[in-house]
This record gives structure tokens, sequence and C-alpha cells, in this order.
């Protein structure tokens, strides 16, 4: 038998002997505890995470795979907990109710009495040194590689205008960067952005416009990414640097505050106040909340109110001005649009999980209100969701990206939210 009918032959045993699963759809509704649809919530297999899609106003969502019954599938929105479902419990329709999850602790404050202040403070500094040494056992000092879905929705007015998802492999070099903080690598592989017709029409001229060209360049340079987007996902994972931020404000005392969450738990608060000429004010608190006997990290939470007063106000840039036509403003309200003001509150979920005894980051949770304020009182109220979440670790003989691995073209492709 010559070498050519031979690998005939072992390509016809191999198509007979492997079992396929056809192309199967999906249909469903996301809803909240009061039986509402919720918007823009992400469905994706775990094991292929391009097949997956979004939520329409009412909640249904509609998807293709190949995959066998047994795959599990995400259903996730941000302010709620997800939900793991295998792909045989989609049948006929099904109503899956994500049940709500706060995204930040309320800010925890218990003051001392002043005779007992030198002592709770001595208290508190142990506390911290003793928080601290868990964390360097607890967090890995090697590389190590995440796979994440990246969800990033932005609404105006209760209106959502649209939302971009994004699917990567994210390299942390632990304190390899300026001042011992970990670095990161970004490498995108698919994009999706989701539109309903109407908000299409506004981003096209963005999207599809000389002005995007000229961000992705301006971006390029600032950032050296090839897209702008990767700049956004990238920027959401880097927030929190949990233990170079906790070694910098550890010996802080007198603005650390501790208190219980729940019974097992305890509560380490850091509020830190910045003012900068009347300019730019910010009260920035961070929690860690860690497990009371053995002092691990659970979860991480920062929340931060931040103010700006420009007393002349700032001429936006064209693109910048091109920008606002997403928040549904008039051509007239543009050209007269001067940033004077600007608040923000800003909050910031981190969840961790355990493997090959150290501690990786599993999901990330955002959520900004904001104001823009122009001349005239012209505001643009803004709100931003995000999600980031770790389908799938690897621990050991991680290498750095190469620099055509993170500056590569993200593919994009628009979704219709029907």
């Amino acid at each position: 038998m010559n070498s050519i009918l031979r690998h005939i032959c072992m390509g016809l045993i191999l198509l007979f002997c492997v079992h396929t699963y056809a192309q199967s759809q999906y249909v469903g509704r996301v809803v909240d505890a009061q039986g509402r649809g919720i918007g823009y919530a992400t469905v994706y297999p775990m094991d292929d995470p391009v097949s997956g899609t979004a939520t329409n106003d009412e909640g249904v969502f509609r998807f293709q795979t190949g995959l066998p019954p047994t795959s599990m599938v995400v259903i996730s929105f941000i302010g709620y907990e997800k939900q793991l479902l295998p792909l045989s419990a989609l049948t006929d329709s099904v109503t899956i109710m994500l049940h709500e999850q706060p995204i930040a602790l309320e800010e925890m404050v218990i003051a001392a009495k002043p005779a007992k202040q030198r002592n709770k403070r001595k208290q508190i500094s142990e506390l911290l040194h003793a928080v601290y040494v868990q964390m360097d056992k607890d967090f890995a000092h090697t590389p190590y590689q995440s796979h994440v879905v990246s969800d990033v929705r932005m609404d105006s007015e209760g209106e959502a205008w649209g939302m971009e998802q994004m699917i990567a492999s994210i390299v942390n070099l632990p304190e390899s960067g300026k001042d011992n903080k970990d670095s990161v690598q970004f490498s995108g592989e698919y994009c999706k952005r989701y539109f309903k017709q109407s908000i299409r029409d506004l981003a096209d001229t963005i999207y599809k416009g000389e002005s995007l060209e000229r961000m992705d360049r301006n971006m390029r340079r600032a950032a050296t990414a090839i897209d702008s987007g990767v700049v956004v996902h990238k920027g959401l994972w880097s927030i929190g640097n949990i233990q170079y931020d906790f070694e910098q404000a550890m010996n802080d005392t007198k603005h650390w505050s501790v208190s219980n969450e729940s019974e097992g738990e305890t509560v380490l608060t850091h509020t830190e106040k910045k003012n900068y000429l009347g300019i730019f004010k910010y009260q920035m608190s961070r929690h860690y909340i860690v497990d009371s006997k053995t002092l691990s990290v659970l979860r991480f939470s920062e929340q931060a109110n931040i103010q700006i007063n420009i007393p002349f106000g700032i001429k936006l840039n064209a693109d910048q001005l091109q920008i606002l036509n997403l928040l549904n403003m008039s051509d007239q309200e543009i050209e007269k649009f001067r940033l004077r003001k600007a608040n923000a509150q800003i909050h910031l979920n981190t969840i961790y999980q355990r493997q090959d005894g150290h501690l990786y980051t599993l999901e990330k949770n955002l959520h900004t209100d904001a104001s823009i304020i122009g001349a005239r009182q012209m505001v643009i109220p803004v709100q931003v969701k995000a999600t980031q979440r770790v389908t799938s670790l690897i621990t050991t003989n991680v290498k750095p990206f190469t620099a055509s691995q993170m500056t590569r073209r993200v593919k994009r492709q628009i979704v219709e939210i029907y």
C-alpha cells in the first residue's frame, strides 16, 4: 500500500471513529428575582466563548454550538451571581434566574476611644504585618497565564448603547514592573461588539470613520497597543494590584479600620483622601476581606469617589466630540459642550481562587456611575459596567508573550441585539 493510500485509509478510520456533535441552537431567557428580563447579560460555553452571545432588552438569548451536552455554560451579569449550567439544561426556552450580588462593601469605620488609640494602632499594625506575610505565601512569585472573557458595557440615562466582549489571554509577571508592581501582558484573541440598530447607526461614524483610525494611532503611540479596545480591557485587569497597594499603605495605621463582615471573615479597610488645588479631589477606600483564622485574602474591594472641577472648562477635540454622539446629544449641544466638571463613583470587586497552593484572580467586577458636566450645566450621565471572568488557568512553564502576540489586531465581529 503506497503512502498516499495509507493516509487516505487512516483519515477514513479517524473520521468514523471520532464522534462529533452537530451544531445545535439554544434559546432561553435571563431574569432577575422579580422576573424582569436582564439585558446584555452574557451567555457562553466555557470551552467555546466565541460561540456565546448577549441577551436582548427582554433577557432573551440564542446561540449555536457543536459542543457535547455536558459542556458547561456561563450566564452572568454585573451585580449578580453567575450561574453555571450544562448545555443539556438549556431546553425548551429555559428561564434562568440570577440573584443579586453586592458590587462592593459599604465603607466601614470603627472609631477607637482616645485612651486606647495607641494600643489599637499597635494591634492593627501587628495584624497588617501578619496579613502581608500570608499574602507573600499565598500569591505566586512566578508567571501565570489566565484565559478570560472580558465584558464592558456602557449606559446613558438608563439606555444601554452597547457592549464589547473580548476573549483574551493574560500573562501576569509578578513583581516585574516598576517599584515591584506586578506586570500584565494582554493578548486579545477575539472580540464581539453588541449593538441595537438605533445605536449602531450612531456608532458607525466612529467605528468606520477616520476618527477611529486617529484614535487607534494615538492609543498605539501612548500604550504601544495595536488597537484601543485592548487598552481598555487590559487596563481593567490591571486595576487592583493588591499586594503592592497593601505594602504601600501598611504603615499608615491611622487610616486603617478593622471590622467583621460575617462569621469567620475579617475586613481590613484603608481610606485615603487627596485634594489637588480644589481641581481634582478623590477619596479611595480599599477593603481586604480575609479569612479570620488563616488570614488569607478571600476578596478585595475598592471604592472611589472622584470630583473634577475645571474653572474655565476644556474644549474637547473632534474625536472626543464625536463620541458624545453615542450619548444622544444633538449637534448643536455638542458644539457648545465645554467640560467643566465631572463626578464619578467607582466600585471594584475581585474574587480569588486557590490552585496549586496559591491564590489567583477568578473574577473582577467594575461598576462606575459618572456625570460629565459642561457649560450651562449641560449634564451627561454615564454608567460603565464591566466583568472579567477566568475560564482557564496555567500556572507552570508560562513564558512572557512576544511583541507580536501583544500587538496583533484583534478580530472583531459586530452583533446586532435583536
